[in-house]
């Protein structure tokens, strides 16, 4: 009998990857990972070997159309999850670019932090990206982004390193993009306090809507950012949502508790659809 709250998987099939009954599936799979690599200097031997391998084995389910989403991560590094989905599923040509986004859930309301996890120094082009790739993940929670990109200085008041990346990056979004609500160089502070960004900058495109999409600079602030909010504030951290991937694979992190694994399974069922 089945408790309340228990889940029932008694019928849900557990794959070996690495038993003889996969023998076949394992060399269908390297076929394919061989034609996709083989100019990238992968032979056929090394593809069979990395079958073993089940982030390798579980992107190529998702690829052949076996599985709709893998979850991987709670016990390997994450370039471990990274590398596999890249080689087997691809990124969306159109960007030809990933990044991680994290959901925030605050006193306030939600809100998403990008890229937390991929991209160590991103140049303006692939903040532009990111922005992008966030934009449209944040939509699909039915919410309309208003984005703030982060950096230590305000509206070019700093000439000079990372400020400078982020303001061709807003330059350029608000040239291509003039419909999307976005702004920035801007500092956390005036980010996130409406009647104080108004009052200092009452000409910002983000006038005065609560900002609930921040894009950080690089991976450092992004990842400090977060992690200080999960601990600090208490806020329940999902993700990392991983962007930009051809089909619905997630990497949660190390060690997720249950809830967070959950968390993030919803998130793959919902991208797969």
């Amino acid at each position: 009998m089945i408790k309340e709250n228990e889940l029932d998987l008694e019928n849900v099939p557990i794959i070996n990857w690495r038993s003889i009954e996969e023998r076949t599936r394992r060399e269908e799979y390297a076929k394919i990972l061989y034609e996709k690599r083989k100019r990238k200097g992968l032979t056929y031997p090394e593809a069979l070997d990395k079958m073993t391998n089940r982030n390798y084995f579980g992107a190529m389910m998702v690829e052949t159309g076996e599985a709709d989403a893998l979850i991987s991560g709670s016990t390997s590094k994450y370039a471990d999850t990274i590398k596999p989905a890249i080689h087997t599923v691809g990124v969306r040509p159109e960007i030809n670019h990933i990044a991680g986004m994290y959901l925030l859930m605050t006193k306030q309301g939600p809100i998403f932090f990008s890229d937390t996890t991929v991209n160590p120094r991103p140049d303006a082009q692939t903040l532009v990206d990111t922005t992008l790739l966030t934009a449209e993940a944040v939509r699909k929670f039915n919410i309309e982004p208003v984005i703030a990109l982060v950096s230590y200085s305000n509206f070019g008041s700093i000439r000079s390193g990372s400020p400078t990346r982020v303001q061709e990056a807003t330059a350029a979004l608000h040239r291509d993009h003039p419909d999307l609500i976005v702004d920035g160089d801007i500092q956390m502070n005036f980010a996130l306090n409406c009647e104080l960004r108004n009052q200092m900058f009452p000409f910002s495109k983000l006038g005065k809507r609560r900002v609930n999409t921040v894009i950080f600079p690089n991976l450092s602030s992004g990842n400090i950012a977060y992690k200080m909010m999960q601990e600090l504030a208490q806020v329940e951290a999902i993700g990392p949502i991983l962007l930009g991937m051809n089909k619905s694979i997630h990497v949660i992190a190390l060690e997720s508790s249950v809830r967070e694994i959950v968390n993030m399974v919803t998130i793959s069922v919902v991208d797969a659809i």
